[in-house]
């Protein structure tokens, strides 16, 4: 699913501990793909809300800097500990955060973003940044996680549609690339329409039995499996909720993969409802795979 030859991963820091962690994965991520590793802050200057009179306006910026060299320094350091021979690249760019990582995702081939930032909060809360990030990026987004170790398969939802086709062979490039199983769910309710199936034909005899759920499943796997013969893809086919099913598979997943939105939705500048859950409640990394990102999807 390479996108853009030679394009390096990008990963966006703020001096936070996730921002950290989002290194780490990225590093790990550019060593995997044979990859270079762009480190960047957005320095946006004065900061939003801070009123500074003229003649200290001076001192502060150069303190803000400073400040900003620094962070980026230990950034490119912790790279350089977690992948060695990763070829990194650390730049201070102007602007917020948010416009500056959707320009570079531009001539990306993966944006890496913490969970939160520097004024995030505990718990559930996902910072505005990821969120963002993973709505308006030009190449495919991974959400770093605090904390969260490496094992287990990864797991990417499939319905059939275009965007969880291009999720899909995100998934299974990166299986590849890690050298683990994936699983490949398809969620299914049959009482009423499901996020992942919602424009498909609504009759008693599709909706009464799972073997039409194990055909779309697949068909969409249809070729996969020659293609990328290393690995190991286990077909889940499920009754119930594709966000909740997917966040409880992601206890024990080292990635959950998901396209920005499935069958029945708006286009526009939102994510999906499902992509969206996962962002805010995986338990571990999450990767948003939009359309657009891929000219085509190899058949």
């Amino acid at each position: 699913m390479t996108i853009r030859a030679g394009a390096p991963v990008v990963v966006g820091v703020d001096g936070s501990k996730s921002s950290l962690d989002a290194v780490r994965a990225a590093a790990v991520e550019a060593a995997l793909r044979h990859r270079a590793l762009r480190i960047v802050h957005a320095f946006a200057w004065p900061p939003v809300g801070v009123g500074l009179a003229p003649e200290t306006a001076a001192v502060a910026l150069e303190a803000g800097r400073e400040q900003a060299e620094e962070l980026v320094k230990a950034a490119a350091a912790v790279a350089r500990r977690t992948a060695p021979d990763v070829v990194t690249t650390a730049e201070i760019v102007r602007g917020p955060a948010v416009p500056a990582l959707v320009a570079e995702s531009e001539k990306a081939d993966l944006l890496v973003v913490g969970d939160r930032g520097s004024g995030g909060f505990p718990g559930l809360m996902i910072g505005s940044v990821a969120v963002q990030s993973a709505t308006r990026s030009s190449c495919p987004v991974l959400i770093a996680r605090t904390a969260h170790g490496p094992g287990g398969e990864i797991v990417v939802g499939v319905d059939g549609s275009h965007n969880s086709a291009l999720a899909l062979e995100f998934a299974v490039e990166e299986a590849s690339l890690r050298g683990v199983g994936l699983v490949a769910l398809h969620a299914w309710n049959g009482n009423s329409r499901t996020e992942l199936n919602a424009d498909l034909p609504m009759t008693y005899d599709f909706w009464s039995g799972e073997d039409e759920e194990k055909r779309v499943l697949a068909e969409a796997l249809a070729g996969v499996a020659d293609r990328y013969p290393d690995v190991r893809i286990r077909r889940c086919v499920m009754r119930g909720s594709p966000r909740r099913l997917l966040v409880d598979q992601s206890l024990a997943a080292q990635l959950v993969v998901v396209g920005d939105r499935g069958h029945g939705v708006f286009t526009g500048p939102l994510l999906g409802s499902v992509s969206q859950y996962l962002i805010h409640r995986a338990s571990c990394p999450v990767a948003v795979v939009r359309p657009g990102m891929v000219a085509a999807v190899t058949g």
